[in-house]
């Protein structure tokens, strides 16, 4: 039976406050009834009503129906608390990572700030818009095979796998929506060259890794249109050219029409607006 009597003097009583602290000492991140039942010791029913009793007087955060997410004991306004998006992802999008402009803004290739959090997923889901405590995210469903270049980022107490910069360049012109679109991804490139992580070698292995050849495609004339001098990355997209035509930029917001460039097998459907002296 929830003890709601002899409250102190933020509103919980000294009974509730010890399975509190037990609950915050026991778990990591977000959870379900059923994950925290043998912390608490109750039986699943009880545990629902009591995980329901919290979050409805402010000491837990429902993240979502059947999930939650312990609140600090010295937050001033509990119900107003929200648990970090990357670790909400980690709970409902597993097995996942973080990627896209996300991921940009992760390892300093972006200054831009985006409201959404890009998601890479193998697990199905049936919206790829959602929205999770006020935080929108977006899901790029993914097959297993191309869950690769990650690496583990922690989040507080929980780990978090993060697409790598190459990988992060390969995703995002491998699909454009999740970077911005083609004209935002040619201001990434711009930083990834400069950047300690940059690895040539790394970016083409991936790329013929994931199998879209367009990657190529889109690289390599970048690469030319922002003026860079990379002859041997630059040979190395073209060598593994495909024969057909791809759009540089396949966003749905975009244009379908444009001039075909043959060097690259490409119909450029936006204009780049390149800055002078953007490369180092």
């Amino acid at each position: 039976m929830l003890d709601s009597s002899h409250t102190s003097t933020r509103g919980i009583s000294e009974r509730n406050r010890k399975i509190l602290a037990r609950l915050h000492r026991g778990v990591t991140g977000p959870f379900t009834p059923r994950e925290v039942a043998p912390v608490l010791q109750f039986d699943i029913g009880r545990t629902r009503r009591f995980l329901a009793y919290l979050a409805h007087n402010g000491w837990l955060t429902r993240v979502r129906r059947g999930l939650y997410s312990t609140v600090s004991l010295d937050v001033v306004e509990p119900a107003t608390s929200k648990e970090d998006p990357w670790v909400v992802a980690s709970k409902v999008f597993s097995p996942f990572y973080i990627g896209g402009w996300t991921a940009c803004e992760h390892w300093s290739l972006t200054e831009q700030v985006f409201r959404e959090t890009v998601v890479i997923s193998s697990h199905p889901v049936r919206r790829r818009h959602m929205e999770i405590q006020g935080v929108s995210f977006i899901i790029k469903v993914v097959r297993s095979d191309k869950m690769f270049g990650t690496e583990a980022v922690w989040r507080g107490r929980t780990r978090v796998l993060v697409s790598d910069p190459a990988k992060t360049m390969v995703d995002m012109l491998d699909d454009p929506t999740i970077g911005g679109g083609i004209r935002h991804i040619a201001d990434i490139l711009v930083t990834y060259l400069s950047h300690v992580r940059r690895n040539d070698s790394l970016i083409l292995e991936y790329a013929h890794k994931l199998g879209n050849r367009s990657v190529f495609k889109r690289l390599g004339y970048l690469l030319e249109a922002i003026g860079a001098d990379e002859k041997t990355l630059i040979d190395g997209c073209h060598k593994a050219l495909s024969s057909g035509i791809s759009l540089l930029d396949p966003t749905p917001t975009a244009t379908r029409k444009g001039r075909i460039v043959r060097r690259w097998n490409l119909l450029i459907n936006v204009t780049l607006d390149i800055a002078k002296g953007a490369l180092p």
